[in-house]
């Protein structure tokens, strides 16, 4: 008798992850016709292969795990399973992949009543594959079956609906009989050529199973006396991949005023082969007014429209000079999101077409017209949503620079990493009610602050607060919860935004209810003590740390406080009103200040929802530097210690800013320090997701970009030298990214990771001092990741499956907070 390891993980809690199907003994084989590290490897001697769900609509898994004789102890594995392991990755026992047409999956029946499952290892050398032997004990109806549910699970992914409406016909599209036959998985003997027709036949699967039906153990019916191989005897019509096809074009509205109107080529990203792929050699692009400050794109070909859609920050422009292109996303009316190419004949045509577009967008996001602006204002603007080419690195050196990398932080992972908790120490009843219990609670997680001085993070749910110790191998555990956040007069009330202060003994509060005051929450007992009252008249939108960018570790009292069109200093020690008058400093007009930051020194950067950034040297003066609004509101700010980067969050992209004067009587100076010239502002850099990335990003999860406020890794030790800065993080829906700051300098084409949760990520930082470690909330769930988890972004990894996650509040790997952690003992 066999059993499964490690399933509870996957199924535990979590009905979206239920098992639809499987087969229960089999071998799973590693096959490389073509390779020279050894033609085959058994992976795992006893399996079971199955076919689950995932926690998104329309996403499946093919999952074979490891069996076990019951009572066996696992033993260790030698040097060469842990190599191997090395290079699947993922769980030692478990394999998954997601149920997609990429994979080739197919079946074939051979002499003696061997069935195996086949499928493309899309991370190999080419020709790899991975192969289920199933046990002769197998009937023939239950692959059968396996393969039906796996071709509908194929069809309910590429077209993101239920099955209900698929014929026969369209489920012959995920049969894959082009491919050439399965080789053999013996690992002892030559690979040989199988006659489809003879030796080896495709193994079709039955007609008109819903996948509801496949439960395990379920009976099966009508389905179990028909006979596999009748089946397998039926010539099956292939039919070609489809390819992306374009959806219908809009109607364009009336036009006030033509912006920009030009001839190129017409491309579309392909999401099967990740290409942009030519549908029209000659179109006709064209930008006009259509009123009320919006602004419309349409794109005609010799036979009628392409497409048509207003001009929005959505649709993410990048302009390459280099290639002579126009790359941008469309949303169609039914929410999906493509990425299109027009290509110019010469730089003219397009420098004309980009300054026509971006005064649309601009004017749209600003409600301004565009010729008001200074003409080193729109040079600014359009330069900043010009493509870098990549001038410093070479994409094969570059390449080989990554895996580098990757090899490098995978090594120092190894070193770090403890033995995991094993299982049996994981209380699965304990986890059940807690998350029965959490599904109860309308709240969710909703804020992060990483602690600087004890290794702790604090996690905001409504108006819980939960607390999190770092372990030595860099995990969390959960500590406890404080379990009401409530003013001093006994008010219970959700916080708004949080900041650590006094080297992590307090925690400073927002309260949405009353924007004229904080109050200040003592960690050591888990209360509110004090409410501060900053000013009568003069709210506090945004608060900061004041003197430096690491306050937060010392003993340092007061801090920076913004209204929509102030800028102050707060001081708790103050009587009655804690604004300090004297650093204070007011505008006339509204500015809409929306985030500060500040340097190792003090400097302090602001900016605001007119996208506009300002620097200065100290409270209470003129800004030293003005950097113009791109349009776009900006929702976060980051500054680096030594004040040379600015990283401004908006909801699309982040902007980058290098604020060292290069040349000019102020060559070696900040803009902090002293103002740039009129014609020497620092061109940003733009760090967006290529539009293709952004498309597949939407088309697997049906979410606009978004991104959290992106942050610098912080380091102390580290400020004053290379290895300070070296990351930045932020996150969009389910996906964390991080960039290489060394890679967006060397003008990389995407120089981001990602990686990919089941759920929407709700607020992410680094752990403190390092840009290895990375803390991420989830709604219902906190996790420390290591940042060498993420992966390249390609198609297989924006695909990818949510990544399977523990529950447990004692569990390492991450722990989410439920009414049963709610603890009210001081800690």
């Amino acid at each position: 008798m066999f059993m499964l390891r490690n399933v509870s993980k996957y199924l535990f809690g979590d009905t979206s992850k239920e098992t639809l199907l499987d087969l229960p003994q089999g071998q799973l084989y590693l096959v490389r016709p073509l390779s020279p590290k050894g033609y085959s490897e058994l992976i795992f001697t006893d399996a079971a292969a199955s076919i689950r769900r995932t926690g998104q609509d329309f996403q499946y898994q093919l999952v074979v795990q490891r069996a076990y004789e019951e009572g066996e102890e696992a033993l260790n594995a030698d040097d060469d399973e842990e190599a191997l392991e090395k290079e699947l990755g993922g769980d030692k026992d478990e394999k998954g992949f997601l149920l997609d047409q990429s994979l080739r999956l197919r079946c074939e029946l051979r002499e003696g009543g061997e069935t195996v499952f086949a499928w493309r290892d899309l991370s190999g050398d080419p020709g790899d594959l991975f192969e289920f032997v199933c046990s002769p004990s197998t009937s023939g109806a239950e692959t059968a079956q396996f393969m039906l549910v796996a071709q509908q699970c194929q069809y309910e992914r590429k077209y993101h609906k239920s099955l209900t409406a698929a014929t026969d016909q369209d489920l012959r599209e995920f049969e894959f009989e082009d491919e050439e036959p399965i080789p053999s998985a013996s690992p002892i003997s030559s690979p040989r050529t199988l006659s489809p027709t003879s030796t080896s036949q495709s193994l079709a699967a039955p007609k008109s199973l819903n996948l509801v039906e496949a439960k395990p153990g379920a009976k099966r019916g009508d389905m179990a006396k028909k006979s596999a191989e009748d089946k397998a005897s039926k010539a099956v019509v292939k039919k070609d991949e489809k390819a992306t096809v374009a959806p219908p074009s809009r109607k364009a509205p009336k036009s006030r005023e033509i912006l920009a109107h030009q001839t190129a080529e017409l491309h579309l990203f392909d999401f099967q082969s990740g290409t942009f792929v030519m549908q029209d050699s000659e179109v006709e692009a064209t930008v006009s007014e259509i009123g009320d400050w919006n602004y419309w794109l349409q794109i005609t070909g010799e036979k009628g429209d392409w497409l048509g859609q207003s001009i929005v920050e959505d649709i993410n422009p990048v302009f390459n000079f280099e290639y002579l292109s126009f790359i941008f996303n469309h949303y169609p009316e039914d929410g999906a999101a493509y990425s299109w190419l027009l290509r110019f004949k010469d730089p003219s045509l397009l420098e004309n077409f980009q300054e026509g577009l971006m005064q649309a967008l601009w004017e749209h996001l600003n409600q301004t017209k565009w010729f008001k602006q200074k003409e080193v204002e729109r040079d600014y603007i359009l330069d900043s949503f010009k493509d870098l080419t990549m001038d410093d690195i070479r994409e094969e050196e570059a390449k080989v620079e990554d895996e580098e990398e990757e090899e490098a932080e995978e090594e120092a992972d190894e070193e770090d990493e403890e033995p995991a908790q094993r299982e049996e120490d994981y209380d699965e009843d304990e986890d059940e009610d807690e998350a029965l219990e959490r599904d109860k609670d309308g709240n969710v997680n909703s804020q992060l602050a990483v602690g600087s001085k004890h290794d702790r993070s604090f996690v905001v749910r409504g108006s819980k607060i939960g607390v999190f110790k770092h372990t030595p191998n860099n995990q969390l555990e959960f500590s406890t919860n404080i379990s009401k956040v409530q003013t001093p007069k006994g008010k219970l009330f959700s916080p708004k935004k949080v900041m650590l202060h006094e080297g992590d003994r307090n925690m400073v509060l927002q309260n949405a209810d009353n924007p004229n005051s904080l109050y200040r929450m003592d960690l050591e007992y888990g209360k509110v003590v004090d409410e501060w009252k900053v000013h009568d008249d003069i709210p506090i939108d945004v608060f900061a740390p004041g003197l430096q960018k690491f306050a937060q570790m010392t003993d340092e009292k007061t801090f920076l406080g913004l209204s929509h069109n102030a800028l102050y200093r707060v001081d708790p020690r103050l009587s009655g009103n804690k604004l300090v008058d004297a650093e204070l400093k007011q505008y006339a007009s509204k500015n809409a200040f929306s985030a500060a930051a500040t340097t190792e020194q003090g400097y302090i950067a602001v900016a605001s929802t007119k996208g506009d950034v300002r620097m200065f040297d100290r409270l209470g003066i003129n800004a030293k530097t003005h950097i113009p609004a791109l349009g776009d509101p900006i929702l976060g700010l980051d500054v680096s210690a030594d004040g040379r980067w600015v990283l401004a969050t908006t909801r699309t992209y982040l902007l980058l800013i290098d604020s060292l004067q290069k040349s000019g009587k102020n060559e070696g100076k900040l803009g902090f320090e002293k103002s740039f010239a009129a014609d020497a502002k620092p061109q940003p850099r733009r760090l967006a997701l290529t539009p293709s990335h952004v498309a597949q990003f939407q088309h697997e999860t049906d979410a606009p970009i978004s991104f959290t406020p992106a942050k610098f890794n912080v380091d102390p030790e580290a400020a004053h030298t290379a290895g300070g800065e070296t990351s930045i993080v932020s996150a969009t829906g389910p996906f964390i990214v991080t960039w290489s700051l060394k890679k967006i300098l060397q003008g990389r084409k995407d120089p981001y990771s990602i990686r990919r949760y089941g759920e929407q990520v709700k607020a992410d930082d680094f752990r403190f001092g390092t840009d290895k470690n990375l803390i991420v909330a989830l709604p219902n769930e906190v996790e420390a990741v290591k940042k060498s988890m993420l992966k390249r972004p390609t198609r297989e990894s924006i695909a990818g499956m949510a990544t399977p996650r523990r529950s447990s509040g004692r569990g390492t790997r991450g722990s989410y907070l439920g009414r049963s952690d709610i603890v009210n003992s001081p800690y």
